[in-house]
């Protein structure tokens, strides 16, 4: 594989940018420190990326923070998806979309 082809495929990955991710990781940080979370693991793929969220490691995720930037125009690239594959919420700005987390991060906090 020469340099050019293995820059098209990095090229061609999604991935969370850096502000993204201190959205994201913004959020993970106090679910952890509620006991709420304890692992997460990023996927960044051809069409999209996704940071999904565990009470453990060996489970399957609680949460997926999806990004499909082909959805742009359209519903908003931003999702959150249950452990149930049902998307909680969707838009165009990622920390609207990880509102709906919040309101679980203060029930938890309210209890």
């Amino acid at each position: 594989m020469n340099v050019h082809s293995s820059m098209r495929s990095a090229e061609a990955q999604v991935s969370f940018d850096r502000r993204e991710l201190g959205v994201i990781l913004s959020l993970y940080g106090r679910m952890v420190a509620a006991g709420e979370w304890r692992d997460y693991a990023i996927s960044c793929l051809r069409h999209h990326a996704t940071f999904c969220v565990f009470r453990r490691t060996a489970e399957t995720p609680l949460y997926s923070i999806e990004k499909h930037p082909a959805l742009r125009n359209r519903q908003g690239m931003y999702a959150v998806i249950g452990m149930d594959g049902q998307i909680l919420k969707r838009g165009h700005d990622l920390a609207q979309v990880l509102k709906v987390l919040e309101r679980k991060l203060l029930r938890v906090i309210g209890d």
